[in-house]
């Protein structure tokens, strides 16, 4: 089985996320591009210098209040993830709460047949296994590619977001826990059927997260 990676960049600048994509997708299978490091008006410069790449990226504009940079108005901010989608890049990360608050934006991107990666965070703790079940049934109405991430505070808080795997019949789940309690659940995703786990270059752009270096060092990965 070739396990598959997805490398996280937050570049600030369209010249070195280019530069940085490059890198990226000569390691890992997919590459996640933070826009929300961008201004949000070096956007449009930072799609048309990695459009020919976008078919191996992960879009993803994370406002301030879902743990991104994104400072902007919500309105400026789906404007721009519909711009994004126009390049039909392989996902494009919308938050759950953004799409059942915004049914333009559910028909806009149905209509384009942009392929959604539905997501749901929480930084602060993980939950029981009752609400996480209830919330990948939420999310399933939006998409069939799922990301469920939580923050663990203990051994026992990773094994429970990955028993959502049990549950992840027809849908492609990435499902893992933050912080170092929540650590081995970013490999240990990939056991139970994740289609990839996020990876850094170097430096970790979120808690608890592993290089492409290190989880190749484990892992035989295949390009």
């Amino acid at each position: 089985m070739a396990y598959k990676t997805c490398v996280s960049i937050a570049e600030k600048t369209p010249k070195k996320l280019k530069q940085t994509l490059t890198k990226a997708l000569k390691k890992s299978d997919y590459a996640e591009i933070r826009f929300d490091f961008l201004n949000p008006n070096a956007v449009p410069e930072a799609l048309h210098l990695i459009r020919k790449d976008l078919r191996k990226c992960v879009g993803t504009l994370r406002p301030i209040y879902e743990g991104g940079k994104f400072s902007s108005s919500e309105k400026n901010r789906i404007s721009i993830i519909k711009l994004i989608a126009e390049y039909n890049p392989f996902l494009l990360d919308i938050e759950f709460n953004a799409l059942r608050k915004n049914k333009n934006l559910q028909h806009y991107l149905k209509s384009t047949e942009t392929n959604i990666l539905v997501s749901w965070h929480n930084f602060n703790q993980t939950p029981n296994i009752s609400v996480l079940k209830k919330k990948l049934l939420e999310m399933k109405k939006f998409s069939n590619n799922i990301k469920i991430v939580t923050m663990a505070k203990s051994i026992n808080d990773g094994s429970r977001i990955l028993s959502l795997y049990n549950n992840s019949n027809n849908v492609r789940l990435v499902a893992f826990s933050m912080g170092s309690f929540g650590r081995m659940s970013r490999l240990l995703c990939l056991l139970l059927g994740s289609p990839y786990t996020y990876v850094s270059l170097g430096k970790p752009i979120a808690p608890g997260q592993f290089s492409v270096d290190e989880v190749k060092s484990i892992f035989t990965i295949r390009k």
